[in-house]
């Protein structure tokens, strides 16, 4: 708690902390919450360095912390402005001026146009140099319109089908166009060495805030990335790719887009740099639990942070909920029920890869949280898989002479989970079923990748190339 600035102290938990981590973390209850933390620690950051130099998030992560960022600063000297302050820890009468600032971008995708609705440099450009008010001179950008390759050509001459052959780097180019690729994939690697050293003679990033993504990348520096890396021109892996296929239009054309990233090393360079990960749902627990408690390595890019003091993650009871406190917290802070049996014997069960009927009493007595479960005897397992049973038979239950709504991102999420219960309720001729679906319309994944795909897992199949088909018991 020491170490933490007046905001954080306002956000703390009182979640007991019985096991070392690498980086101190603060669990907040949702992610609009989570944006209004980071939005306050941020001002309250450059109120402290004016003349800084920050780096924070592009995508779909940071619009929490923008739309707070924006609120906080527009109605600073409302009298609402002045109590959402004062109760949150940010204990400064007068805004901060954001003019003097550095700002550093921290990825891009490659090739993308600068002016492209989801390129990441028109993001930064929209979202933080037009509403925070920053001096765009003062900037370091990664515009892939400005970086002038082999001839002075543009991008879309040198490699007008969007993709990148990097093996040019260590092969012998073969054709004259192979010729000039090559020498524009070198002038690229020379372009991203003149950035980081930019940066350094900055001094550093002085304030970075970033995601996590699905490998446990930060920036775009993905799972097996050095602990030393610098800028660079790099593929991204698979999970990257996926994720990034909502933003460019599906993965046929993420798959074939490099990246532009700065390195790990580019985040610490500054021993004195705050850096923040922020992270929202179960989907990042794991990401975080690894990052958070086991030994900092390069399968865990954000573990990097762990040499800077002023390194920080900010979590939501979701992102948290695999750490080793947070669930030690669930089990010991209030009364114990049925809901808190189930999941510690459903817990074990994953731990030590043995289904719940072949759990003896002593696999009970042995684990941490099983061994809390009031009158534990032979009959707890069984309990809890009759209690598994009456959640699936309730899910099942079909009502009649009711109007359901079905609402979703993209249609396919609710064929993919509800589809059986959509069908059975369907059935009975009283119930009138409507459909909410709330996208933006690209196609993430097209017909075309879905069917190889398909024809793709029945050829494994019939090849006997996938095991998880046949179980003994």
């Amino acid at each position: 708690m020491q170490s933490f600035t007046k905001v954080e102290r306002a956000f703390s938990s009182k979640i007991e902390r019985r096991h070392p981590v690498n980086i101190p973390y603060i669990i907040v209850e949702n992610y609009p919450k989570l944006g209004l933390l980071t939005a306050l620690r941020f001002i309250e950051w450059v109120n402290e360095n004016p003349y800084g130099v920050i780096s924070l998030p592009t995508g779909k992560t940071p619009e929490s912390f923008i739309f707070w960022a924006k609120k906080i600063l527009s109605e600073w000297d409302t009298t609402g402005g002045k109590k959402l302050r004062e109760e949150n820890g940010l204990l400064i009468s007068k805004k901060p001026n954001f003019n003097n600032l550095h700002f550093v971008q921290i990825d891009e995708y490659y090739p993308v146009g600068s002016q492209q609705h989801n390129s990441f440099y028109h993001f930064v450009e929209k979202n933080y140099i037009e509403n925070f008010g920053l001096d765009k001179s003062k900037g370091q950008f990664i515009n892939c319109d400005m970086i002038a390759l082999a001839e002075g050509r543009h991008f879309s001459e040198i490699f007008p089908n969007g993709i990148v052959d990097l093996n040019l780097r260590f092969r012998e180019a073969k054709t004259s166009k192979e010729k000039l690729q090559q020498e524009s994939i070198f002038i690229l690697d020379e372009w991203c060495s003149n950035y980081e050293q930019k940066v350094r003679d900055l001094g550093g990033i002085g304030f970075f805030l970033g995601g996590i993504g699905p490998d446990g990348h930060i920036a775009f520096n993905t799972r097996g990335s050095d602990h030393h890396s610098t800028t660079r021109l790099t593929r991204a892996n698979y999970e990257t790719q996926a994720a990034a296929a909502g933003d460019l239009g599906g993965i046929e054309i993420s798959k074939n887009r490099l990246i532009i990233t700065i390195g790990l090393q580019t985040i610490t360079f500054n021993p004195e740099a705050t850096a923040i990960i922020f992270a929202a749902g179960e989907g990042k627990a794991p990401m975080v639990a690894n990052a958070l408690e086991e030994a900092p390595s390069n399968l865990n890019p954000a573990s990097a942070l762990a040499k800077l003091k002023n390194a920080r993650f900010y979590i939501t009871h979701g992102a948290a909920s695999m750490l080793k406190d947070y669930k030690y917290h669930y089990f010991a802070s209030t009364p114990w029920n049925q809901q808190k049996t189930d999941r510690a014997v459903m817990d074990l069960c994953e731990k030590i890869n043995k289904f719940g009927e072949h759990l003896t009493i002593d696999d009970l007595k042995k684990d941490e949280y099983c061994s809390m479960i009031p009158n534990l005897d032979h009959h707890t397992v069984q309990n809890v898989i009759n209690s598994v049973k009456q959640k699936i038979e309730r899910g099942t239950f079909t009502f009649s002479k009711q109007r359901i709504l079905y609402t979703g991102p993209n249609h396919d999420d609710i064929i993919l989970g509800l589809l059986p219960h959509i069908h059975r309720l369907s059935r009975n001729e009283t119930n009138r079923s409507h459909f909410a679906v709330m996208t933006s319309g690209a196609d993430t994944v097209t017909n075309k990748f879905l069917i190889k795909s398909l024809e793709d897992t029945l050829n494994f199949l019939n090849a006997d190339q996938i095991q998880m088909v046949n179980y003994p018991d």
